[in-house]
């Protein structure tokens, strides 16, 4: 049976290789072209995925190809710009990959762009879709730890890569309360970039929802987060989850409740949900007001250490309060020397081979970019 919906790819790094095998898991979808500037890595792809159309240029593709479904895969700060420009060939949807935006006012853009033209937005939290995190959500809104208090986590690798997941992770869990305040440290002593955007060294965030629940994170300050583990405290009880697993222990209970759901492809399904979304269905877990809820969390975590005091929703400063910090002088570097802690996405199969191998040794990225510099 022919496909029923044509979608494109922009950016053929890892991620768009993820959403490459959402969409060949997803029924009713044909993924007929590819965009990516470097033409090793796009015939690699193509080939890899058998996709028949590439191209330099993704104007340039959405012109000819008008497709259904688009995939934005690149970097940070090209998800504004390429997302608004996309929306101009009003495809059906819109899948940008996370984080949203680098400050509320690109994502504020997005939407607009995008609804004034009848365009639907999601934005790849597709971890929305693990079956443990969609348990977790139904157990502390069924009441089964009483009224949920308090979640807490631990990330790595900047705020805005892995932090995004976690962020999101809570307030989804915790049933998508709506932000009232946000306090946080921040440390910034390196001269750190991720993707080529300025980031923090390390640093923490308490963020307080209007239900009275509130959440906390930890970025960087240890090496544990390389395991995505959440601990939801409950007025009558405990929910452990990690990426498969959640764990329950209330008044009811005999010790600990270990449940396994049944594990489904997050891409896949995600990539199903924007094809229900299309055909009619009530929203799309990852739709983009959402997402950027997600945004204003991160900006207030910087923003409130930039400001010394709480943030209050909704967040004022529509940039990037890292920039603001850094071109104010507020987080002087100690330690010179610019690097990205991703800069291994450019890397050639040998260097990442070695870039990997260094990096299950415990090595921090800054750590290993000197070691493979001698």
């Amino acid at each position: 049976m022919a496909a029923k919906y044509r979608a494109v790819i922009v950016g053929c790094g890892q991620i768009g290789q993820h959403h490459a095998r959402g969409y060949a898991g997803a029924e009713g979808i044909d993924l007929i072209a590819v965009a990516e500037p470097n033409e090793r890595v796009r015939g690699e792809f193509q080939k890899q995925f058998e996709v028949p159309k590439g191209y330099a240029d993704f104007q340039e593709m959405l012109e000819k190809e008008r497709p259904d479904l688009v995939s934005i895969c690149t970097w940070h700060l090209l998800h504004a710009p390429q997302t608004i420009a996309a929306a101009e060939y009003r495809p059906k949807a819109i899948l940008c990959e996370k984080p949203m935006s680098v400050g509320t006012e690109g994502a504020d853009q997005m939407i607009e762009a995008c609804e004034s033209r009848g365009v639907k937005l999601a934005i790849g939290h597709q971890r929305r879709f693990y079956a443990s995190w969609t348990k977790a959500r139904e157990l502390a809104a069924a009441g089964a730890v009483g009224t949920p208090q308090m979640v807490t986590a631990k990330s790595g690798e900047g705020l805005l890569n892995c932090g995004t997941h976690v962020v999101d992770a809570m307030r989804y869990m915790l049933g998508d309360p709506e932000t009232a305040w946000v306090m946080s440290a921040v440390e910034r002593k390196t001269d750190r970039y991720e993707r080529e955007v300025q980031i923090e060294d390390r640093c923490m965030g308490l963020i307080g929802f209007e239900n009275g629940s509130q959440a906390f994170i930890q970025s960087d300050l240890t090496k544990e987060w390389t395991v995505e583990n959440y601990h939801i405290q409950g007025t009558d009880g405990v929910i452990e989850v990690s990426s498969q697993t959640v764990k329950l222990l209330n008044g009811k209970s005999h010790g600990w409740e270990v449940m396994e759901p049944e594990y489904r492809d997050p891409w896949v399904e995600q990539a199903r949900d924007l094809v229900r979304w299309v055909e009619g269905g009530n929203g799309h877990r990852g739709e983009a007001r959402q997402a950027r809820k997600t945004v204003e969390i991160l900006m207030a975590i910087y923003q409130s250490a930039r400001d010394h005091e709480v943030v209050r929703m909704p967040l004022k400063e529509t940039g990037y309060p890292m920039d603001l910090m850094v071109a104010e002088g507020k987080l002087p570097v100690e330690e010179p020397g610019k690097y990205d802690i991703r800069v291994f996405l450019t890397f050639d199969p040998e260097e990442r081979k070695r870039y990997n191998e260094l990096r299950r040794q415990g090595m921090r990225p800054r750590e290993i970019l000197k070691t493979m510099e001698k």
